[in-house]
């Protein structure tokens, strides 16, 4: 049994209503292109907090304000691709949920390491866009 069902096609997965592009190539070169920031997730479909990013935070109105100003990719931890690989390495990233919010050359302006209520979500995100601002 699934805990976060998800829809999927080539280029993007969908969470909680939001569209993530799951190449991180294709997001990168949209990041450079329209000067955002990226928000990467690392997700499962057997994560049941993963469930609750769906059900509870992505949805919130507020939450997609912020999530626009974000160039959006999602990695699915169970993905051994040579991609997926080299992300979860570069940002330690081992167990889900876990975003990491970064510049389109790839370094780190925040990380969320477990779930994050909707508030505290948004507290993240608006630190990781000051970040980006500097």
């Amino acid at each position: 049994m699934n805990a976060a069902p998800v829809l999927s096609d080539q280029s993007y997965s969908y969470h909680g209503g939001t569209k993530w592009h799951t190449d991180f190539s294709d997001a990168q070169t949209v990041a450079k292109e329209q000067d955002k920031p990226i928000l990467v997730y690392f997700w499962t479909t057997w994560c049941t907090y993963c469930e609750d990013y769906n059900q509870n935070v992505y949805s919130d109105p507020a939450v997609r304000d912020h999530l626009d100003d974000f160039v959006l990719v999602a990695i699915n931890l169970d993905n051994d691709s040579p991609q997926a690989s080299r992300l979860k390495q570069r940002y330690d990233a081992t167990y889900p949920p876990q975003h990491v919010a970064i510049t389109p050359q790839g370094d780190r302006l925040v990380k969320i390491n477990g779930y994050a209520k909707k508030e505290a979500f948004i507290d993240y995100l608006e630190r990781a866009q000051r970040r980006a601002e500097q």
